[in-house]
């Protein structure tokens, strides 16, 4: 909060660091406003802050398995709704087919993370190829269509009436995470001329969350040209190098690959765990109690969550703490691997996301107990 006093003190037992050479016997808790970027305190605490036996009322840590989905929609804008606010909306969709008809967003700019599959996007801007990792960036507006060339499941972020940035890279330059330079944009090519046609093609535009359907006698993705600062990009994760300190665990912020209108999406990629003695190895314990926390799992072994596969989805509602599971904090402050092996997005919205029938549906239920068994605190240096 941009306006909170600002008055730093310390009191009792406390590290000189945060996430760092933490006072014996303790678990850090940072409580922190504005998302890692405002005022914080970090208390150190003689029991971990997740460490409840129940959990009573509506809101609560939730986690949803994506896999379960079984149902193919038609459309774009018949996948299954997750969660949503005033200005985001996520959904997940599985298409195995080439679409039948194209594709128009009136509500906001659709980012599109490619979970598995491949294939070929085509659009107003031209064509270009996608694969798993893929992010497919489309201005709101653009008319658009997917022919995947293997079964391809996405998961879809919907910046509801605004427009997603890079974020400010501030003082590491711009070059830093990704170098702009390296965002794929469609190419009038060989591939687009092949799908220009006299065919009556239908176009369906979601606008309020209502779709309507225009019909034209020819294909409108018929570009012979453009220029221009705005157009559709792609990136994988694969291009993303992660801000690192082998002294210090950094916080989820440092990771953002894309901002929106009061929500951020972060993309966690494998990255050299903290060799220092002192230094956490795996992310701190905390309350982020301005923004709910939404986090997809991509691929590979989730270094702070246990009985956590790919395609699967945890909810941590602002307001409650939350961290690793008490298995993966003791085996991960010991842990013998230099380097993470995890892929994520995680989308951190400033309003409270409600869940939605598609997420309810494959709901685990007993995620909220398995913090349970409290771990007990070690702070020695990794082995």
């Amino acid at each position: 909060m941009r306006n909170w006093i600002n008055i730093p003190r310390v009191e009792g037992r406390a590290s000189r660091q945060a996430h760092a050479d933490l006072p014996d016997g303790t678990f850090e808790h940072e409580i922190g406003r504005e998302g890692f970027f405002g005022p914080a305190a970090h208390i150190h605490h003689a029991h971990a802050p997740t460490g409840w036996v129940r959990f009573e009322g509506p809101i609560r840590p939730r986690a949803f398995d994506t896999t379960k989905f079984d149902a193919v929609p038609d459309s774009a804008w018949a996948a299954e709704p997750l969660a949503g606010n005033r200005r985001c909306a996520v959904r997940f969709w599985r298409i195995e087919a080439p679409m039948d008809h194209l594709a128009r967003n009136a509500d906001g700019d659709e980012l599109l993370f490619v979970h598995d599959g491949a294939g070929d996007l085509f659009c107003d801007f031209g064509h270009m190829s996608y694969t798993e990792g893929d992010y497919l960036l489309l201005p709101r507006g653009t008319m658009w269509r997917l022919v995947p060339s293997a079964p391809t499941r996405i998961l879809m972020i919907e910046a509801t009436d605004s427009t997603y940035k890079l974020p400010d890279k501030g003082i590491v330059g711009p070059h830093a995470i990704f170098d702009p330079a390296i965002l794929a944009v469609p190419e009038i090519d060989a591939a687009f001329d092949d799908q220009r046609s006299e065919t009556e093609t239908r176009v369906a535009v979601k606008r309020v969350g209502q779709v309507s359907t225009m019909v034209f006698p020819y294909n409108p993705l018929d570009a012979v040209g453009w220029h221009g600062d705005l157009a559709p990009v792609k990136v994988n994760w694969r291009d993303i190098r992660p801000l690192m300190s082998h002294r210090y665990h950094l916080p989820p912020s440092a990771h953002t690959t894309f901002v929106g209108e009061r929500f951020v999406v972060c993309t966690f990629v494998p990255r050299p765990i903290e060799t220092d003695p002192g230094a956490l190895k795996v992310p701190f314990f905390h309350s982020n109690v301005d923004y709910d926390e939404f986090i997809f799992y991509h691929r590979g072994s989730f270094f702070s969550r246990d009985n956590i596969h790919p395609g699967m989805i945890s909810l941590h509602p602002a307001g409650f703490a939350h961290g690793p599971h008490p298995k993966a904090f003791a085996t991960g402050q010991k842990a013998a691997r230099k380097e993470t092996d995890e892929v994520a997005v995680m989308i951190d919205t400033r309003d409270p996301l409600e869940v939605q029938a598609g997420a309810a549906s494959v709901e685990w239920t007993g995620y909220v107990d398995s913090w349970r068994t409290a771990p007990a605190a070690t702070n020695e240096a990794a082995e």
